[in-house]
């Protein structure tokens, strides 16, 4: 989950890496680092905390072409200096993303071989095996090939030799890593965003292969053979890599919703249906699987297809069943989850049909699976999804209702209204936005105790207005089935305890008012999200939002519940786009 950023070329390395984590720190942002060759001699600069502080140490008008960066999100080891990367062992500088699981076997057997560790880190542990394996057979390419398969885990690596400071070495296995090409140089990152000031040229590092980069070219290896590599053109811009005038990246991604919702409407309007299966599993990990949660309620209420949803790292330690005409469903913003990409690897092992989710092209959860669907909702930098989480939740919708058409549980002309209204929406999306949630804000931002409730689709949808609410504000925050409220959880409601009801379901609104009134009567002030008239004495505040159907209402509805949290968070100055603890690409387990 950290950020590698590196070069190699004309311009001077240090402005351009420190660019290039900047449009990374999204990945991590508990230590950060710089290895440089100047003067023919490796020089090593790193801070704990954020890029800002590495920055203020570094003299970017030095005259050095060749640097090897990274933005970190502790894995091994405290978020401190000792911790932070580059890691020199010997002749070995590394950066490194991913974990190596069998890093203490690794590292007791060098100890007694004489080597000693300054960090935590398995990372340093990794520049020390592959320094051992150097001193063997004075090749570092052949050193990399060696050891690529006896590290366990993932990893990502950014690699200099002091014997030869002139290049840059790479290698990946399961945690990404691209290599980036321009008219002025070569680039190493962990994801696009870092490249996009100065290149949209890359090349896809896959599992295993080897690139050896020098100021005017690249070579790449796998298994001691050159191999061809065509490059691949990102074909947006890196204005989704600037606020463009917005205080948060998060801010101006849910000021994209709209335009991302339009845009997958339209991209996906010859979407296939998912007619010929009778049992869906739909796998994923945070957002994505509360996104799953949405799904699983249109596909079961309107194409009579069993659903189960997993959270990705449950399912890999769970019995899997195949099932006639059974299909597995992924879902991921980064392509590169790594629960989700080895659930997907396990279901390909079953034999079981795989279709990913992804918003990422080329990720390596869409080259794994059967069938990709591509979301369109651009880069997102805010460690919270919103836009993509959005995204998801339409991809499935539209899904869903082509599903039922192709069935026949709904007729053409309902299919073509349904259709309509989906084009309807991003105005209503609009409008929801721009609406006023200071009041509510103003109520909730001193509290340290918050419930979101809802029945059926309301619940998953809660699920979520709780999760962005918790990971932004820090403001502890449960989602539960309204209908379980009484079985222990009332118990934790006490006067003026805020309660975010969701009631949108109209088969089950009226248990949900009881619901409301019961936590009401012991004192909680609560906030009702509808698209249905209620009773007065069921809330405190209302939120109202178009009653459209069913396939479009879930799209609406968690819009309120962004903005609150967004402006939550932002009374209680917390870091909005970058959250303590958490990083955006999930690419260890």
């Amino acid at each position: 989950m950290c950020g590698i950023a590196c070069y190699i070329g004309k311009k001077k390395a240090l402005p351009v890496v420190i660019s290039s984590l900047k449009s990374l720190e999204y990945r991590g942002y508990d230590s950060a680092g710089v290895a440089y060759v100047i003067e023919d001699k490796i020089k090593l600069i790193k801070t704990s905390g954020k890029i800002i502080n590495l920055e203020k140490k570094l003299d970017l008008k030095k005259n050095t072409y060749l640097c090897i960066a990274h933005t970190r999100w502790a894995t091994h080891g405290k978020a401190n200096f000792k911790n932070a990367h580059p890691h020199t062992i010997g002749k070995i500088t590394l950066v490194h993303n991913g974990i190596i699981e069998n890093y203490k076997e690794i590292k007791n057997t060098l100890i007694k071989k004489g080597y000693t560790f300054l960090s935590d880190t398995d990372s340093e542990v990794a520049a020390a095996y592959i320094d051992y394996n150097y001193k063997q057979t004075n090749d570092i390419l052949e050193t990399l090939e060696k050891i690529k398969y006896e590290l366990k885990g993932s990893f990502a690596f950014g690699i200099i030799c002091s014997d030869e400071k002139d290049k840059i070495y790479a290698l990946r296995k399961e945690s990404p890593l691209i290599v980036g090409k321009s008219n002025d140089g070569f680039f190493i990152a962990s994801d696009v965003p870092a490249i996009l000031n100065y290149t949209n040229k890359y090349y896809l590092l896959d599992n295993y292969e080897i690139a050896v980069i020098e100021k005017d070219y690249v070579t790449f290896y796998n298994d001691h053979k050159v191999i061809e590599k065509n490059s691949n053109t990102f074909n947006g811009d890196n204005n989704n890599v600037n606020k463009n005038g917005y205080e948060h990246f998060m801010l101006k991604e849910i000021n994209e919703e709209p335009e991302v919702i339009s845009k997958t409407i339209k991209e996906l309007k010859n979407i296939k249906s998912l007619d010929k299966y009778n049992k869906i599993d739909i796998i994923a990990c945070g957002s994505a699987y509360h996104a799953g949660l949405v799904g699983k309620y249109l596909f079961e209420k309107y194409a009579d297809i069993k659903v189960d949803v997993h959270i990705a790292s449950e399912y890999r330690y769970s019995p899997i069943f195949k099932e006639k005409n059974n299909l597995a469903i992924f879902i991921s913003q980064s392509g590169e989850t790594a629960d989700t990409l080895a659930a997907l690897k396990l279901a390909k092992e079953k034999r079981i049909d795989t279709l990913s989710i992804v918003n990422v092209k080329e990720s390596s959860i869409a080259r794994e699976s059967d069938e990709i669907i591509y979301t369109y909702a651009g880069i997102e930098i805010a460690v919270a999804t919103t836009k993509a989480y959005l995204a998801q939740i339409t991809t499935l919708s539209l899904l869903a209702l082509k599903t039922s058409y192709e069935k026949n549980y709904i007729s053409k002309k309902e299919y073509e209204e349904y259709l309509n209204d989906f084009n309807k929406i991003s105005e209503e999306v609009k409008l929801l936005i721009n609406s006023s949630y200071e009041e509510i804000a103003e109520i909730i931002y001193k509290k340290e105790d918050i419930f979101f409730i809802g029945r059926s689709i309301d619940y998953y949808l809660s699920m979520e207005g709780s999760l962005k609410l918790k990971e932004i504000s820090y403001i502890h925050s449960e989602a539960y089935a309204a209908g379980e409220l009484k079985h222990g959880t009332i118990s934790l409601i006490k006067k003026n305890t805020p309660v975010i009801s969701v009631i949108t379901n109209k088969e089950l609104k009226d248990k949900t008012i009881s619901n409301n009134k019961e936590v009401i009567s012991r004192g909680a002030f609560v906030i009702a999200i509808t698209n249905s008239i209620i009773p007065d004495d069921s809330y405190n505040i209302k939120i109202n939002i178009p009653d459209i159907n069913d396939f479009v209402n879930p799209i609406l509805t968690i819009i309120p519940m962004q903005m609150i949290g967004y402006i939550v968070a932002k009374k209680r100055n917390c870091d909005i786009d970058k959250p303590k603890n958490l990083a955006k690409s999930v690419t260890v387990e």
